[in-house]
């Protein structure tokens, strides 16, 4: 159980018996009342955002969550097919609503982060999908760098081998590989030449 002061971003909860990832938070104390905590929650199971006041005296569960390693596998007519790393033919779907904007980083037969929520029925549903902060990929396009352009700063826009555009620096080339930050979709560093 936590308090209504523990409810804080990144926290999963249940709220109207549902997985609710806490995205925003507020605690408010005005002078002639008790405080309460504001908060923006976001529903796992269907992607809603919701805004919820909690008071003092509210106290809420803490989501029951388990990380799990999967494969993704690949993507066809919006379906995304993963397996269990160790077990090839346990093959599943998850829906792109759960999947939410990782689906431009996902990458063919690379391991992913699944939180698996454990449901009043005792079923495993998996209810996020999580990525490596920093992933390595290989730069398909980029229009070629133009000598003394670096005066403005800035850079090109390149295009990934998964076909995911992101602005780089002038010196990155068409097969290059980079590192991109899953999180915001930004350029971190060309990996060695």
């Amino acid at each position: 159980m936590l308090e209504y002061s523990e409810i804080r971003v990144g926290k999963i909860i249940i709220y109207e018996d549902e997985p609710c990832e806490v995205l925003d938070n507020h605690v408010a104390r005005t002078q002639m009342r008790k405080p309460q905590n504001q908060v923006k929650l976001k529903n796992l199971l269907n992607g809603r955002a919701l805004n919820a006041t909690f008071h003092a005296a509210d106290k809420v569960d803490e989501a029951d969550i388990n990380k799990r390693e999967i494969k993704f596998l690949y993507t066809n007519k919006g379906e995304y097919w993963f397996a269990d790393p160790t077990d090839p033919k346990d093959r599943f779907q998850i829906s792109e609503s759960i999947i939410g904007n990782s689906a431009r980083f996902l990458k063919t037969n690379e391991n992913v982060t699944a939180l698996v929520w454990n449901n009043n029925d005792d079923e495993d549903q998996i209810i996020k999908i999580s990525l490596p902060i920093k992933m390595e990929f290989t730069i398909k396009e980029a229009p070629p760098s133009i000598r003394g352009n670096t005066a403005n700063g800035g850079g090109k826009l390149a295009i990934l081998e998964n076909g995911v555009k992101i602005q780089v620096p002038f010196f990155v080339e068409a097969g290059d590989k980079v590192v991109v930050n899953t999180e915001t979709g930004e350029y971190v560093e060309r990996v060695g030449k």
